[in-house]
């Protein structure tokens, strides 16, 4: 039987791993892992003042087709992941992942290759702003 896909979501809002992790409690799993990628200072050497995400319309269904295949996964109880878009600051969750799934080695591969399929195949532009007022475009997230 598939996992549950708690949650699955392309957003403005700002993202919380606890609730994340929390969305995938289940008595079924023995071990959940979590991933949230954050907004960094740096990049190639150069300072990072904020990021601006632009999603492609079809975004919100990538990311669900993406989880509904990593539910399908044998061992997989519960995840939960969610891209936020728009303007996020230097220490804001840009991708919140958590897995549950019957034992560790599963939920720990799980939520990786969750995060690897939905940086790959999400329709996400990046705009880094430079501290320098410099800003350059990255053809995906």
């Amino acid at each position: 039987m598939p996992g549950r896909v708690a949650l699955s979501q392309v957003t403005e809002s700002v993202l919380d791993l606890a609730a994340h992790i929390g969305s995938v409690d289940d008595p079924a799993a023995g071990a959940t892992v979590s991933f949230s990628g954050v907004v960094r200072n740096h990049d190639g050497g150069r300072q990072v003042a904020e990021l601006e995400y632009h999603g492609h319309p079809t975004a919100a269904a990538v990311v669900d087709e993406v989880a509904a295949e990593m539910a399908a996964r044998d061992g997989v109880v519960a995840l939960a992941v969610s891209h936020r878009v728009g303007l996020l600051r230097v220490g804001d969750v840009a991708l919140a992942a958590a897995v549950s799934a019957a034992h560790r080695r599963e939920a720990f591969e799980a939520c990786s290759d969750l995060v690897d399929e939905v940086k790959r195949r999400l329709p996400v532009w990046k705009r880094q702003v430079f501290e320098d007022g410099s800003d350059e475009w990255v053809g995906s997230a």
